[in-house]
């Protein structure tokens, strides 16, 4: 299969991204998020200003543009899962293809996590991101379900499942990584297992 300059153009652009948000992160662990400017950045990154808001819409997006991907990740998982498998399982199971993130550099998902919840504009820039990711999960388990996107069952389903993952994520960064992300992840599904026979 060939690769076409356009796609090459866009591998160098998601490098470029990466080494730039290794860079801020690493001036807002050690300063913290508010102490550092763009121009911090810049600096450090050895880009301009112009090229920092080519990559990033802010230092905020520095810190969560690998956010972004996580919806259509859970997105195409639920997408495979199996026609028969009930909602909270299918779910479950796309949210479960997370683990690799965390399981790559736990220390530094921990950090980032704390990070966000400790700066309201880092926490505010995550919260917009989470509704796009519950847009795209919509679009998947609307056609499963046999409803519309637009259905308040899809709603809720879609809000109860990402707010499953936002309480193990919030748990174990209160325990320091030391309770197991995916035992507390299974635990929070297991809470919405009971109303699920009633959407099949």
């Amino acid at each position: 299969m060939s690769t076409t300059p356009s796609t090459l153009r866009s591998r160098t652009r998601e490098a470029v991204r990466l080494q730039v948000a290794e860079v801020a992160w690493e001036l807002f662990s050690a300063r913290g998020f508010d102490a550092v400017t763009v121009d911090d950045v810049v600096a450090a990154a050895g880009i301009s200003r112009a090229s920092f808001f080519r990559y990033f819409a802010g230092k905020e997006d520095a810190v969560l543009f690998a956010v972004d991907a996580i919806g259509a990740q859970i997105a195409q998982a639920l997408a495979a899962r199996p026609a028969g498998e009930d909602a909270w399982t299918a779910l479950q199971r796309a949210v479960d293809g997370l683990e690799a993130l965390y399981r790559r550099d736990p220390a530094g998902a921990l950090a980032r996590m704390r990070l966000v919840d400790e700066t309201p504009s880092l926490l505010a820039s995550q919260l917009e991101k989470q509704v796009r990711w519950h847009r795209m999960i919509a679009e998947v388990l609307a056609p499963r379900l046999g409803l519309t996107t637009d259905d308040v069952r899809v709603e809720v389903i879609v809000g109860a499942a990402l707010s499953a993952l936002d309480a193990a994520r919030r748990r174990w960064s209160t325990s320091n990584g030391e309770e197991d992300l995916m035992l507390l992840l299974s635990q929070a599904f297991d809470v919405l297992r009971v109303p699920a026979p009633a959407l099949r």
